[in-house]
């Protein structure tokens, strides 16, 4: 490709990946992002407190980036489950997503994306029905703000063990959501794809008519031969042309 990534992609990154937030206060992280001349879109996440969102706020402002919201470390950290077959239990992931949409608003982000719960091989098909429930809820309720739901496809049997899932069945679910709401798309990681036994052809293809994130590159720091290799994870937004 010869011309710039930036003609097809809004290029960002993922602020708490990028800059750990056990090594990086969130402000300075943004700080340092906004000043980045090569993104043009942040993906961010919770706000700590009241005082440290006003700061972030005031930044992406005048930053004038792309402002994505990640909802998932609000699952992740806290265990919940938005396909909990316990309906106490799922509603208080709902309840923590619809909390992500309000701040994602506040934060000037135009929608938030998550990932689904944990699963049982026996349970399998009441736990989508669990998520499909969710996800309306939450399509519902973004509606009413004029934002958008994206789910993130994570692995299904090796670390986050998350219910969707496989290409397949992630372009199943993205049907079924979309029969009924048009604010909801499927977020795709680059660094997913050999962890569902899938091609990056392969994924593409399946879920391209629901894909409205990506993913891309890698994070962390590599030892190679005693030296050091910072990389960065990457968010492209990706618009359909």
């Amino acid at each position: 490709m010869r011309e710039p990534i930036q003609k097809y992609f809004q290029v960002g990154t993922i602020q708490w990946m990028s800059h750990p937030p056990n090594q990086y206060h969130i402000t300075d992280s943004v700080h340092a992002l906004c000043c980045d001349s090569y993104f043009d879109a942040i993906e961010i996440g919770q706000m700590p407190d009241d005082e440290t969102k006003t700061e972030v706020i005031e930044m992406l402002g005048q930053s004038h980036m792309k402002v994505c919201y990640g909802a998932q470390p609000r699952l992740l950290g806290t265990g919940l489950n938005p396909n909990d077959l316990d309906e106490e239990q799922r509603k208080a992931a709902l309840k923590t997503l619809m909390e992500g949409i309000d701040e994602a608003q506040e934060l000037g982000a135009q929608g938030i994306a998550f990932l689904s719960g944990k699963w049982e091989k026996e349970s399998k098909s009441q736990a989508f029905e669990q998520l499909l429930k969710t996800t309306r809820a939450l399509c519902d309720y973004a509606k009413t703000k004029e934002m958008m739901v994206e789910l993130e496809v994570f692995d299904y049997d090796m670390d986050k063990a998350a219910l969707i899932g496989p290409a397949p069945y992630a372009a199943e679910f993205a049907r079924e959501i979309r029969k009924t709401h048009d604010n909801f798309g499927l977020l795709v990681d680059l660094s997913h794809f050999p962890t569902t036994y899938e091609s990056s052809k392969f994924v593409v293809e399946t879920c391209k008519e629901y894909i409205t994130h990506f993913h891309i590159g890698n994070v962390g720091n590599v030892k190679y031969h005693n030296s050091v290799m910072e990389w960065k994870t990457f968010s492209m937004k990706y618009f359909r042309k």
